[in-house]
C-alpha cells in the first residue's frame, strides 16, 4: 500500500482546513509539510453560500463573495460592490466562495495550495485512524502518517433512513451539506420548475432554503415538530416575524407535526409527505434539515470526548498528544461563561482553526491540592491518598496567581513547583517562542433570507425582552431582543441592523452590562446598546 509522509495533518477538507491552512501559511510552513486529507473533490470553500447564492436562479455574473451573510459581488477578483440586498446579487460558483472570503481576506485557491507547498489531498476519505501509531488510512488502502494531526472533520446530516422512516430512500429527498448536495438540489430544481417542495425542519437550514427555493418560483411549504421556528435560538416572540413574513412571501408552515413517510411514483421519485397528524402533501421535491451530528466515530476510543465531540483545551489540543480538534468536533472551554461547549457554526469553524495553528507558548506547573481543580483550565489530575497533583500549562501572559485562584478552592493548594522550561500549546509555538491568548470566544450565528439579515451575538438564557418594529409587514422592519440573566444582559439579537449597530449588540453581549428594569430596556432598545 502507498504510503505518505506529514509534518501535518488535517482530516476534513471544510471551512475549518482551510482557515488552518491560511494559518499555517501565516506562520512559514515549509513545503511538503502539510497535507489536507478530504473526501471532497475541491479545495475547502466557504459552505453557508451553499443554502444561499448557490440555488439562487441563474445571472450572468461571474464572481460572488460571502462575508458574514453579506454578499459582495464583483467582474474581477480585485474590485468588489458590496450590495446590502440579497437580490442584487447572480448565482454564486466556485471559485468564487472558496475559502477564505467568508472573513474578508483572500481567496485560497487551488493554485495558492500549490505555491505554498501544501498538499490537497482530495477525493479521499480515511476509513481508520490510530492515534498512538500517528497513522490514518484511506478508503483505497493508503497509508498517511503524521507528527502533528488536526481533526476538523465537521458534522454529518441527520437522514431519515437512519431512523428507518417509510419511503425515505426515494428519490428527489434530498439533503444539504456538501457542494456535491447542492449540485443535486440545482439539477432537481430545474428539472421540476414551479414545482411543490416540502422542507422538513425549522432550522436554519430549513428557513435559509425554504427562501432560496421560493426564489426560484417554487410552491414551499414548511414541517417541524417544534411550537415555532429555529427555537434553539429564537424566542416565540422573534419567531412570529418570520414565520409571519415568509407566509407573506408565500411559503405556507405546518407546524407540530412531523413526517412520518414518504410515497413515490412508478419512476421511484418522491410523490408525498405522509405527516403524522394525518395529512398528506404533494412533493416533487422534499429537503430535509434535522441537524446534524459531528463525525467523531473515527476517534471513539482514544481521545477524551465531551457533549458528543472531542474535548480540547483553550488552545484546541486533545487528550491525545499532538492531536489537535475544531470547529464541529471540538467540545472546549467558553470563558466568557465558565463552562464546556459544543459550537456548530461557521463563525467557530474559522476562528478555532486558527486559534489551533497559532503561535504560543506557556509555563508548566505541578500542583498539589486538598480538592479537585475545575476542568476548565484542561489540567492533567491524579488523586493520591485524598490529595490531587495536576499538571497545570498557563500562558505566559496569564497571571499565576489569577489561575490558581479561579480554578482551585480557597486555602486547597497544598504546594506547587513551577518546571524549569516554556513550553507550547499552540501547533507553531516550539518553531515561534509567541504568546498567544486563550481562545475567549462570544457566540455568533448570523442568517440572510429574502431581504432579510440578523445577527446574533452571546447567550439566549433568562428574561428575553424584544424591542422594535417586528411587523411582518412592515416595509423596513427593525427590531431586536435582549437577554436578561442575574441582572445583566447576556445576549442580544439584531434584524435589519447597521454594521454599527451589529458591532453595538456583540459589545453589549460580551460587556454584560446590568439591567434590572426590563420595562425600561423595552422601551430603549437599539440605544441602550448603542450607548454602551
Amino acid at each position: 500500500m502507498a504510503e505518505k509522509s506529514f509534518k501535518y495533518v488535517i482530516i476534513g477538507g471544510g471551512v475549518s482546513a482551510g482557515y488552518a491552512a491560511r494559518e499555517f501559511g501565516k506562520q512559514g510552513v515549509k513545503p511538503g509539510e502539510l497535507a489536507i486529507i478530504s473526501k471532497e473533490a475541491v479545495a475547502p470553500y466557504e459552505r453557508p453560500a451553499l443554502s444561499k447564492a448557490y440555488l439562487f436562479p441563474e445571472g450572468n455574473l461571474d464572481f460572488i463573495d460571502i462575508k458574514l451573510g453579506f454578499f459582495s459581488i464583483s467582474t474581477t477578483q480585485d474590485s468588489f460592490v458590496h450590495h446590502e440586498n440579497l437580490f442584487d446579487v447572480g448565482t454564486a460558483r466556485l471559485p468564487g466562495f472558496h475559502v477564505c472570503v467568508g472573513s474578508g481576506g483572500e481567496r485560497l485557491l487551488p493554485e495558492w495550495y500549490k505555491e505554498k507547498g501544501i498538499e490537497l489531498i482530495l477525493s479521499t476519505e480515511i476509513v481508520k485512524a490510530d492515534l498512538a501509531a500517528k497513522t490514518l488510512v484511506s478508503a483505497a488502502g493508503e497509508i498517511f502518517k503524521y507528527h502533528i494531526l488536526i481533526i476538523a472533520t465537521g458534522s454529518a446530516v441527520i437522514r431519515l433512513t437512519d431512523f428507518g422512516v417509510q419511503g425515505a430512500d426515494a428519490k428527489n429527498i434530498l439533503y444539504l451539506r456538501e457542494i456535491d448536495d447542492a449540485d443535486k438540489l440545482v439539477e432537481v430544481i430545474k428539472g421540476k420548475k414551479n414545482g411543490k417542495v416540502v422542507i422538513v425542519g425549522g432550522g436554519y437550514i430549513g428557513l435559509e432554503l425554504s427562501a432560496a427555493l421560493r426564489i426560484n418560483n417554487l410552491d414551499v411549504t414548511m414541517v417541524y415538530p417544534e411550537p415555532w421556528c429555529m427555537p434553539r435560538l429564537f424566542t416565540a416572540g422573534i419567531a412570529a416575524f418570520y414565520e409571519g413574513y415568509y407566509a407573506n412571501k408565500g411559503v405556507k408552515i405546518i407546524k407540530g407535526t412531523v413526517a412520518v413517510g414518504f410515497n413515490a411514483d412508478s419512476n421511484g421519485e418522491v410523490k408525498e409527505v405522509k405527516l403524522k397528524d394525518g395529512r398528506v402533501l404533494e412533493a416533487d421535491i422534499v429537503v430535509v434539515g434535522v441537524g446534524g451530528r459531528p463525525l467523531v466515530t473515527l476517534f471513539k476510543g482514544q481521545v477524551e470526548e465531551e457533549k458528543g465531540g472531542i474535548k480540547t483545551d483553550a488552545f484546541f489540543k486533545t487528550s491525545v498528544s499532538d492531536v489537535y480538534a475544531v470547529g464541529d468536533v471540538a467540545t472546549f472551554p467558553m470563558k466568557l461563561y465558565n463552562d464546556i461547549r459544543r459550537v456548530e457554526h461557521v463563525d467557530h469553524a474559522r476562528k478555532s482553526a486558527e486559534q489551533a495553528v497559532k503561535v504560543g507558548s506557556f509555563r508548566v506547573f505541578v500542583v498539589l491540592s486538598s480538592s479537585n481543580p475545575s476542568e476548565l483550565n484542561l489540567s492533567r489530575s491524579i488523586s493520591v491518598n485524598g490529595a490531587f497533583i495536576s499538571l497545570f500549562t498557563i500562558p505566559l501572559e496569564i497571571s499565576t496567581r489569577r489561575v490558581f485562584r479561579e480554578f482551585f478552592a480557597v486555602n486547597s493548594i497544598l504546594g506547587y513547583v513551577k518546571l524549569p522550561f516554556i513550553g507550547a500549546d499552540a501547533i507553531k509555538s516550539n518553531e515561534e517562542g509567541k504568546t498567544i491568548d486563550v481562545y475567549d470566544y462570544l457566540p455568533f450565528f448570523y442568517s440572510r433570507s429574502f431581504d432579510l439579515s440578523w445577527q446574533f451575538y452571546g447567550d439566549n438564557v433568562g428574561d428575553a425582552v424584544l424591542f422594535g418594529d417586528n411587523d411582518p409587514a412592515s416595509p423596513n422592519p427593525k427590531f431586536g431582543s435582549y437577554w436578561i440573566k442575574d441582572g445583566k444582559v447576556v445576549g442580544a439579537f439584531l434584524e435589519g441592523g447597521s454594521p454599527d449597530e451589529n458591532k453595538a449588540i456583540a459589545k453589549v453581549a460580551r460587556v454584560q452590562p446590568p439591567a434590572v428594569n426590563l420595562d425600561l430596556l423595552t422601551k430603549e432598545g437599539l440605544s441602550f446598546a448603542c450607548k454602551i
